[in-house]
């Protein structure tokens, strides 16, 4: 679910803080991820591509800090797709974006409990 790496690289940065750097990581990831899939679900209804592209790309960046790649690659998708306009191609990857967050969350919430 999370590369062990990216997490390894995460604590590398400030190895010495008792995991106080992934914690507050976590947390704004936890904190700003809902209204981004809130945004992407309203640019989506709206037909605002260029809105739910960017709101996926963020989500996109953040997990990949983390290395969700499955959250991460979704959102890729939904921003490719809104990047060029094909909203057609949006639903089928909504359907599997809270689910996705929901796994992703779980697995953060695991982590930072045993920090």
């Amino acid at each position: 679910m999370l590369d062990p790496q990216m997490i390894e690289n995460l604590r590398a940065i400030s190895p010495d803080d008792g995991g106080a750097l992934i914690r507050e990581l976590v947390g704004l990831f936890l904190q700003e991820t809902p209204p981004r899939i809130t945004d992407i679900e309203t640019g989506f209804a709206k037909g605002d591509a260029p809105c739910l592209a960017r709101a996926a790309h963020s989500i996109k960046g953040s997990a990949s800090n983390f290395g969700a790649s499955e959250l991460s690659g979704l959102c890729a998708e939904i921003e490719r797709n809104g990047r060029t306009g094909n909203l057609a191609a949006i639903p089928p990857l909504l359907a599997r974006l809270q689910p996705e967050y929901a796994r992703t969350k779980a697995a953060l919430e695991a982590l930072v409990g045993g920090s």
